[in-house]
This record gives C-alpha cells, sequence and structure tokens, in this order.
C-alpha cells in the first residue's frame, strides 16, 4: 500500500494532526454534538499576562491607535446632525510581519519550539504565512508555508504572489498548489512527512495569541477616553480574528457592540477553478466568513478555536469597489497607505459612524502591509485581465466577479446587514442530525450561538419540517 496516497493519507489524518500539535480533541467531546470549547481553550496553557509577555518577547503587539481624525470629518459632512462617531484605528500593520497575523503565530511558533519541534507548517495564501515565516525566523526553526495560489491554466492571484514573496524573504520554504482539494491533502502529507507543528490558524493557540488585541484595546481607551470603545469593527474571513479579538474585550470586561465585517462575494465559490481569479480579495470575504460561521470546524483541526457566532453582534458586507474606494481615501486624506483586508473593516466603520452619535467611539480593529501584489493598481489590472469591468457610480449595482464599482461619492458607501438569525439557524441545521437533542446539547447550541434557550428550543421546532 502507498503510504502517501490520497486515500491512505486522509484515512490517517486525526492521527497525523494529533501528532502535529499534541491535543486529543476527543478529551474535549462531550454528549452528542457538544464539545466543551473553554475548556479546549485552556489547553494552551497560557493565560493573558504569559501571551502578552510570549508577544513583546518577539516584538508583537502593544501597537499603536490613531484617531482617523479627517475620515471622522467626511464621515460628518455627508451625515444627519449630530451624527458622525469618532473613527479609531489600531495599527497592526507595525507588527513585524505587517499584520495582526503575528499575534497568533508567536504563539503558536513559541509553543511549537517549547515542545521541541524543529518546523512548522500552516496552509494559508495570506498574511498568515508570512507571519509564521515570520516567528520561525526568530525562533530559529524551519518553516513551510503551503499555498492555494493558481488556477489550472497556471495563472497566479497577484496578491498571493506578493504574499508569498514575503514568506521567502523570511527564510520559509513555499509550495504553490492549484485550486482544489489537494491542500488538505498536501498539509498532511508534509506534517507526516516532516514531523513538524502544525501552526493551523485554527488552533487554540492561534486563537488566543489574538486576545491581547482586544485586550489592549480596550485598556487604551480606559486610559485614554476614559471609556470603552462603543463598537469595534472586524474583518471576518476564518473566524479567528473576530474570536480572539471578542475575546481579549471580554477578558477586559469591555462593554462593546462587536461587528464583524467581510467583502460580498456572493456567487464565487472559492474552490471553483474557473472563479478562483475572478475575485480581487483572498481574505475577509463572505466566501470564507459566511462558511465558517455556519459551519466553523470545517478546518484543518478535528474542532476550530475559532467560534465567530458565539461573539459577533452584527454582522455586515460591503463591496469591493467601497473596499477599493476606501483604501485610497485612508491614504489619501489620513497618510496611511494599508492593505485590503483591513481596510475591509475600514469601509463598513466609516459608513456605520455616520448613523451614530457624533460623542460615540467606533474602533477599526486592524490594518495589514501593503505591497506590490496588494495594491490597488495591481488588483484592478488583475480584475481587467480576467473579464471584470472596472466602473464608477453605484457599488450597489457591483455584481461580483462580473463588475467592480468605485463609488462616484462617499455617501453611497452602504453596508449591508445579514440576518444573524438566519445564519444562527444556518449553523443550528448544520451540527444537528435530528431535533431530538439532549438538554446538554440544547444549551451548548446557545452557547455556540449566543442565544438564550427559548430562541433555541424555537429554531430546533421550526427545522423539524426541513429535515429528512
Amino acid at each position: 500500500m502507498n503510504k502517501s496516497s490520497y486515500t491512505t493519507i486522509m484515512n490517517r489524518k486525526n492521527e497525523i494532526m494529533k501528532k502535529a500539535i499534541r491535543i486529543d480533541y476527543n478529551e474535549f467531546e462531550r454528549e452528542g454534538i457538544s464539545f466543551d470549547y473553554e475548556e479546549m481553550m485552556k489547553k494552551t496553557g497560557y493565560n493573558i499576562d504569559e501571551i502578552i509577555n510570549i508577544e513583546r518577547d518577539c516584538g508583537v503587539g502593544n501597537t499603536p491607535i490613531y484617531e482617523l481624525k479627517n475620515l471622522t470629518k467626511l464621515a460628518r459632512k455627508i451625515s444627519n446632525k449630530g451624527k458622525g462617531a469618532r473613527i479609531f484605528l489600531k495599527d497592526e500593520a507595525s507588527n513585524p510581519s505587517g499584520s495582526f497575523k503575528a499575534r497568533r503565530a508567536a504563539v503558536s511558533v513559541y509553543h511549537a519550539k517549547k515542545l521541541g519541534y524543529k518546523g512548522v507548517v500552516a496552509a494559508t495564501s495570506g498574511n498568515y504565512g508570512a507571519a509564521v515565516a515570520s516567528q520561525a525566523a526568530m525562533q530559529g526553526l524551519k518553516c513551510i508555508i503551503i499555498q492555494e495560489c493558481f488556477d489550472s491554466k497556471g495563472m497566479g492571484q497577484p496578491e498571493i504572489i506578493e504574499k508569498a514573496r514575503k514568506c521567502e524573504a523570511y527564510g520559509a520554504e513555499v509550495m504553490q498548489l492549484t485550486v482544489g482539494p489537494e491542500l488538505f491533502y498536501t498539509f498532511l502529507k508534509i506534517l507526516d512527512e516532516t514531523g513538524y507543528f502544525n501552526a493551523s490558524l485554527y488552533t487554540p493557540f492561534g486563537v488566543a495569541g489574538i486576545e491581547t488585541l482586544g485586550y489592549e484595546i480596550s485598556n487604551w481607551f480606559r486610559e485614554t477616553e476614559n471609556k470603552d470603545p462603543d463598537m469595534v469593527v472586524i474583518t471576518n474571513a476564518g473566524g479567528g480574528n473576530l474570536t480572539g479579538t471578542a475575546r481579549g474585550l471580554f477578558k477586559a470586561d469591555a462593554n462593546t457592540t462587536i461587528v464583524g465585517a467581510s467583502v460580498d462575494l456572493t456567487g464565487l465559490h472559492m474552490a471553483s477553478d474557473n472563479k478562483f481569479n475572478k475575485k480581487s480579495f483572498t481574505t475577509g470575504h463572505t466566501g470564507f466568513g459566511i462558511p465558517f460561521c455556519t459551519n466553523p470546524d470545517r478546518s484543518d483541526v478535528p474542532r476550530s478555536a475559532a467560534r465567530p457566532l458565539r461573539y459577533m453582534d452584527r454582522y455586515v458586507t460591503v463591496t469591493q469597489g467601497e473596499v477599493f474606494y476606501m483604501t485610497e481615501a485612508l491614504a489619501m486624506i489620513e497618510g496611511l497607505e494599508r492593505g485590503p483586508a483591513g481596510n475591509t473593516s475600514v469601509t463598513a466603520a466609516f459608513d456605520l459612524a455616520t448613523k451614530m452619535d457624533e460623542d460615540k467611539i467606533i474602533v477599526v480593529q486592524e490594518t495589514e502591509y501593503t505591497g506590490a501584489g496588494k495594491h490597488i493598481s495591481a488588483q484592478l489590472t488583475f480584475a481587467k485581465e480576467n473579464g471584470i469591468s472596472i466602473e464608477i457610480g453605484d457599488p450597489a449595482y457591483e455584481i461580483p466577479g462580473v463588475n467592480i464599482i468605485l463609488p462616484e461619492h462617499p455617501r453611497l458607501i452602504k453596508v449591508k446587514e445579514l440576518d444573524m438569525i438566519k445564519l444562527k439557524k444556518s449553523y443550528i441545521k448544520n451540527i444537528i442530525k435530528d431535533v431530538n437533542l439532549s438538554n446538554s446539547e440544547i444549551n451548548y447550541i446557545a452557547d455556540e450561538t449566543n442565544l438564550n434557550i427559548k430562541i433555541v428550543e424555537d429554531i430546533l421546532k421550526s427545522l423539524i419540517l426541513e429535515l429528512p
């Protein structure tokens, strides 16, 4: 039997992952569909103060917060009288690898070295690869980054190629694959062959590393403004960013509304070869945000530590054109040139601020570095080459994969509010086999969806007719 065959490797996935992370996920399984999420998070073995120290030792965290005064003025100019909250930005581009993901990588790589691993592996086409490569270089560990980069014609997205360059600059080995199921297989195969640590985005170590971000936000505003921010807007993809930041805010006992924001890529399936290069955003979009909300355990570990529905109060979307517009606005009126993912939440925050009172505070929770392949010019050029029409007008008429519409006026930037109950109902439908659940399972669902028991029971009753 071929030990490296697809079937053999996939049949051994739980064994491989357990060896590569030394967490027995079966330890957290409870009755039926439920598992002990908080007990799993405690398995990191690090409290918030220890994580702060781990990150501080490698130059991660304690990033600056800026008030975006010019963007606030613009929001007030197009708002009704008395509206236009103060907009602040947490500048995570100041981290060593240029994004908040340095926080999750710092804890993961530190833990890998502590356990005696010689190297780390991560499957990512985003900023996390650069973060893992950077932290591995600091800790003296080998690093392999596996990217889903090309379509079947060999065409790669400029943003992903830029991130590959950054990973290689830190000394990592980068394996670039075409879109499809080979990513997870290759990831497992490399873990099995090398014996390296699984530095997955979705481990307790990775998500716990982001808790310092929320913790810093709360502490800074209490010291500077004598209050918690009224709203924190977080770009949402796989859910780790939102989960970790929210957990940090809660550990600081912050009283804050948590808003997730994603680019609307409705209709562009992420695993579709012919649609892979029809999108101009490789993260922070609904192609990840919606599936990972409604089925978080679709990740590369048995139980994901990213559980956004536990923490998210609202979920909004913006268009590609709106984010490109706001990326330029941030550079031209605030003097901050930053990459696209963080600017997703900047864009959402801009519109949300226009509906809030002037004395309120709204925080954009992160930024990311920009570079040649992540720049607007590269992205729009790539879009044109893939048959996407670039227009100026009303972004409400943008159709993902067909056109990108840059707003002709900032008042046309409008978030789209997603139905949280619908999302939570989809999550419940995905995890249950039938509606005959025990009290402990119902309590678990209530925790997972941040709903009270009565609403969960009503949703379960509504699903009776829908289940086979």
